[in-house]
């Protein structure tokens, strides 16, 4: 079995930056499940593979980072 080892967590900082209007509503869910508020809002979320299919959905609509662990 193959394990892939990666650093310590690391963080990813996402900025909603384009709006939803005109979208589906499954992207619209999904900004909302990753905890976005409101347009130009930024959270942190922890890397995981989870987080990262939330954001491949809405990848047209965000901006994403990552953030080195402090």
């Amino acid at each position: 079995m193959l394990r892939v080892v990666r650093s310590p967590v690391s963080k990813l900082r996402v900025t909603w930056k384009k709006s939803a209007i005109g979208y589906n509503r499954r992207q619209r869910m999904t900004l909302k499940a990753l905890g976005f508020r409101s347009l130009n809002h930024t959270i942190i979320h922890s890397d995981s593979a989870a987080i990262r299919g939330m954001i491949n959905k809405v990848r047209h609509l965000v901006q994403v980072e990552e953030v080195a662990e402090e």
